[in-house]
């Protein structure tokens, strides 16, 4: 009950602040401040403040979509000041990583810490390979030639060496065998 409460004020304070300055800049123009900034940053500034409500609120499972929205901001940021709108071709790539950080995040704030720093490394590590074989493919800033299946080997190893190194538990298995059952 106190995080929802806490929420519902920091959402409030928020909202009249907001409300008072689109209030004020109506009659003194020139307290515009976000004119100057470029589209795509104030889409990185939604994430953060996703952010800092999901922490104010004890929700740290925030961090999850606030990452996300905030790392589509950095690239449509990317894409906006280069024009290079053809880089969505291998950047989406980039969204599970994104998502990945989130889950560091909501471990390091107290999200179910093991899991969550596990997944989200993950999530940052498959994200990675499929960046670098969609940008390899696409034309991006790497080129791996013939080599990328190699990419996709190594995380069938990765993947396969990392259940077998989880307990049972872990695995969705129960650690009793059939033997014990009568």
């Amino acid at each position: 009950m106190g995080r929802n409460r806490s929420a519902r004020i920091v959402g409030g304070v928020l909202l009249i602040g907001l409300g008072a300055y689109l209030l004020l800049i109506q009659f003194y123009p020139d307290l515009r401040i976000f004119e100057s900034l470029s589209w795509p940053l104030i889409i990185v500034g939604v994430g953060a403040l996703m952010l800092v409500l999901g922490m104010i609120g004890g929700e740290p499972g925030m961090a999850v979509p606030a990452c996300i929205v905030g790392g589509i901001g950095l690239i449509l940021y990317y894409q906006n000041e280069t024009g290079d709108w053809g880089s969505w071709a291998y950047m989406w790539a980039l969204i599970p990583g994104f998502a990945g950080v989130g889950g560091l995040l909501a471990g390091l704030l107290g999200d179910k810490p093991r899991k969550s720093i596990r997944e989200g490394i993950t999530l940052v590590i498959i994200s990675g390979i499929m960046f670098v074989i969609a940008s390899s493919i696409f034309g991006g800033p790497i080129s791996l030639g013939d080599w990328w299946p190699v990419l996709l080997i190594l995380l069938g190893f990765w993947i396969l060496i990392s259940y077998f190194l989880r307990g049972p538990s872990e695995k969705g298995e129960s650690s009793t065998s059939d033997d014990d059952i009568v």
